[in-house]
């Protein structure tokens, strides 16, 4: 065995190693990809369960505020009303 066959034998062997390697990289990232995408999808229903979560909940909030700002208005009205009507007596 001269000095050329001992190169082409180690390139094929490196050759080889580096496909390899190159496959099971290949399908280890096709894996990673699938579970990412999993993940995503499930990200992504979860938000969509909130936002309509959080919808459902405006719904109910946005009159209650709006009834406890009247009372609050209306009780701060008369309260103003009384300050006069006392103020007037005396």
């Amino acid at each position: 065995m001269d000095a050329f066959q001992i190169l082409v034998v180690i390139l094929s062997i490196v050759l080889f190693i580096s496909l390899t390697l190159g496959i099971v990289l290949i399908c280890l990232l096709i894996k990673i990809v699938r579970q990412v995408q999993r993940v995503t999808d499930t990200v992504e229903k979860t938000v969509e369960s909130a936002k309509s979560t959080v919808n459902n909940v405006q719904k109910l909030v946005t009159p209650a505020i709006l009834q406890g700002l009247v009372e609050k208005l209306i009780s701060f009205i008369g309260n103003k009303k009384k300050e006069k009507e006392n103020g007037k007596k005396k």
